[in-house]
């Protein structure tokens, strides 16, 4: 209940944020009174503009901002969550439980609303049955099999991702940036939806542990947290938005703090303060950065903040899940993107960007084919994460992810031409060393206890 809490909080500062954007948008005076739609040009005062069915929703960089675009969301997420929840509570208060029933209708609301018992044999099956064995050579295989598919999923995703939300499509006069957020985010979570049922049904491992419906609780902070993500791109560049979350720890440690009660080595206070020591250098470094003014300046702060308070959110959700109902990989990412395409789909519906989108996609083919990139690496990434999880553990894990990120900030450099100066360059490094420090104080933890387990055994047969 704190988590939710804690979730509704951070909505309420979001939203307020909003409001202040809005009036500092709403300020600034116009610089162009017309419509750009799919590459084609329309005057704002006599044109039409024939690709949106919905005139109050429009998709241009120039008339809409990214607070308009937050609150056709809420209003479609709340469209949803308004009557879900007041069914919930008449279900609950009804002793529909205690009454029995039979029937799909009945199994149905039971499952959703009070979910089934926690088998104890959850979270066991592994995700890739072809790379099993214990031996040396199976394990290498392994283990390389994780990095290169962990590499690949993600460093294809993170370069297409900059590509989609910060560059023009179409030639000359005729580009246009692509300006629905939230379609991306519905692309991604739709093609997770139909791998991980694919799975569950080819391999029968369904497991309806626990009510459903509480998993809406991390679906909606997990798309939320993306939006903010793909939104921030417009305002900060790909290598800040990556060191934003690095320092991401920060408010997980806050939130763990605050609402789990949970306490930390020093040594994690060491490298919270690195982290955010080397953010902070690079942050203020005075680079080639197009995005200085106050305006954009606030938007990406907002945006990051909520970007790493939602996915903070997230994770803590996901772990409870986890620990209560024994929950498979597949199945907790079955069960969150199933709620996913629903909350994506109705802002979508509502707004007419769905048509809008489809729209795009028909007028510029490669656009199309960089979304279906994007949603296919996002879903690899996805089962190589829990498999690495479950073969590995966390700290090779993060080990992986730490070089990606690096990795990242190389090829988006590279890429598309980001200019680090001497500041910028130190923060980097201080943020990857602080995160190295992390990984080897885990490591140096985790063999001081093995020792601990070893010396006792190790006495007693002398004894």
């Amino acid at each position: 209940m704190k988590l939710v809490w804690a979730f509704g909080l951070l909505l309420i500062f979001l939203i307020g944020s909003c409001h202040a954007v809005d009036d500092v948008v709403a300020a600034a005076p116009s610089e162009k009174q017309k419509v750009t739609v799919s590459g084609d040009k329309h005057d704002g005062e006599g044109g039409h503009d024939h690709a949106h069915h919905i005139p109050h929703r429009v998709h241009n960089e120039e008339e809409e901002s990214w607070v308009q675009g937050f609150v056709w969301n809420m209003v479609g997420y709340l469209i949803i969550i308004i009557p879900a929840s007041f069914l919930i509570r008449m279900v609950k208060n009804s002793n529909f439980k205690e009454q029995g029933g039979q029937g799909k209708w009945y199994q149905l609301l039971t499952c959703c609303i009070f979910g089934n018992e926690a088998s104890p044999t959850g979270n066991k099956r592994s995700i890739f049955p072809c790379l099993s064995g214990d031996t040396t050579t199976a394990t290498a295989i392994k283990l390389a099999t994780c990095t290169i598919g962990l590499q690949v999923s993600y460093l294809t995703w993170g370069v297409l991702q900059e590509k989609v939300m910060t560059h023009k499509y179409g030639e000359g006069t005729q580009a246009v940036k692509f300006k629905n957020s939230e379609f991306l985010v519905f692309m991604n979570r739709i093609a997770a939806f139909i791998v991980a049922g694919l799975y569950i049904q080819i391999t029968r491992s369904g497991q309806w542990n626990g009510p459903f419906y509480r998993f809406s609780f991390a679906s909606l902070s997990n798309i939320c947290s993306s939006w903010c993500q793909y939104e921030a791109l417009r305002f900060v560049s790909f290598p800040t938005q990556v060191l934003g979350k690095a320092s991401k720890m920060i408010p997980v440690m806050i939130m763990g703090r605050v609402v789990s009660k949970k306490t930390y080595q020093y040594y994690e206070y060491v490298v919270a303060l690195m982290i955010s020591v080397g953010v902070s250098l690079f942050l203020t470094a005075t680079g080639s950065d197009k995005h200085n003014s106050t305006e954009t300046t606030v938007s990406g702060l907002i945006l990051m903040i909520g970007y790493m308070g939602f996915d903070s959110f997230t994770a803590n959700w996901q772990s409870h899940m986890f620990t209560e109902y024994k929950v498979p990989s597949m199945q907790m990412m079955f069960n969150v993107n199933c709620f996913s395409c629903l909350f994506t789909s109705v802002p979508l519906l509502i707004s007419g960007g769905m048509t809008y989108a489809l729209a795009f996609m028909m007028v510029h083919p490669s656009f199309a084919t960089h979304v279906g990139i994007i949603s296919l690496t996002s879903v690899t990434g996805q089962m190589f994460i829990f498999y690495t999880l479950a073969e590995f553990g966390p700290l090779v894990f993060t080990t992986i992810m730490v070089t990606r990120n690096m990795l990242s900030i190389l090829l988006s450099c590279i890429i598309y031409g980001h200019v680090l100066t001497s500041q910028a360059a130190l923060g980097v490094s201080v943020v990857f060393c602080a995160l190295f420090l992390q990984i080897y104080a885990k490591y140096r933890i985790k063999q001081k206890k093995s020792q601990q387990v070893t010396n006792p055994r190790e006495q007693s047969d002398m004894a």
